[in-house]
């Protein structure tokens, strides 16, 4: 049977996890696209339900069918491919880091967010540790992170709970008055810091910091985007 009603209660409940407040209140988030839904079923991610309209339904069985102005109703992207799923948001209890890892501290833009997610886990960070940041799991972060998000452990908790599991690993704080990160030796196991677009580490944070480095820069430039900063720190400080 095809859903052709957008009143559907499971085309309601679809749409309803664009916004923050259904998605912890259902404890779900959506991922779309045949290649990101086929990379989370690949990853092991749990699929509560995968909605797509009929030119997919030989590829994903099981899937809920709906028509194609049905599913543009519940889409994010711009021009819809034609498959989404509704997946499980891991339940994770916050605990120390096994290796090297990442604390972002009041990133606010989902595409930063997910930059980051996408970039930490090509550079082999499993662990990423946020602080009042923006949502990783708003349809705009995980896009971002294509793919990255279901290969890292992402561990939310306010400044102190956070700080009291990194209590024992040195962390290094990206800072414009810190030490050349290229001149830099990290010790064998860290976390890297990285702070708001504008503002920067928090001052709680920074006080805790073992160690700060920078990114040089021409004088022409006052600063780099926050997903690029974490980037090129990410490589640099694991010495590829």
């Amino acid at each position: 049977m095809v859903i052709t009603s957008k009143s559907n209660p499971i085309i309601k409940t679809a749409a309803s996890l664009s916004d923050k407040k259904f998605r912890k209140q259902l404890n779900l988030y959506l991922v779309e696209g045949v290649k990101s839904v086929k990379e989370c079923i690949s990853a092991g991610c749990e699929i509560e339900r995968i909605i797509c309209t009929d030119r997919f339904e030989n590829e994903f069985s099981g899937a809920t069918i709906v028509s194609e102005s049905v599913f543009k109703s519940i889409s994010t992207e711009t021009t819809p491919q034609g498959v989404i799923a509704e997946v499980k948001i891991p339940q994770v209890v916050l605990k120390p880091p096994r290796g090297s890892c990442l604390l972002l501290d009041c990133l606010q833009d989902p595409g930063n967010l997910g930059t980051v997610i996408r970039t930490a886990n090509a550079a082999g960070y499993e662990e990423i540790y946020l602080i009042n940041c923006t949502d990783a799991y708003s349809p705009k972060a995980v896009r971002a992170s294509m793919g990255g998000i279901f290969r890292v452990n992402v561990y939310c908790g306010s400044r102190e709970e956070v700080l009291e599991q990194l209590k024992d690993i040195p962390l290094i704080c990206a800072d414009m008055d810190g030490e050349n990160i290229f001149d830099f030796t990290p010790p064998e196991k860290f976390c890297l810091c990285i702070g708001n677009e504008g503002g920067g580490i928090s001052a709680e944070v920074l006080s805790r910091a073992a160690y700060t480095v920078k990114i040089p820069m021409r004088e022409t430039c006052e600063s780099l985007n926050a997903a690029v900063s974490a980037g090129i720190a990410m490589y640099t400080l694991k010495k590829y």
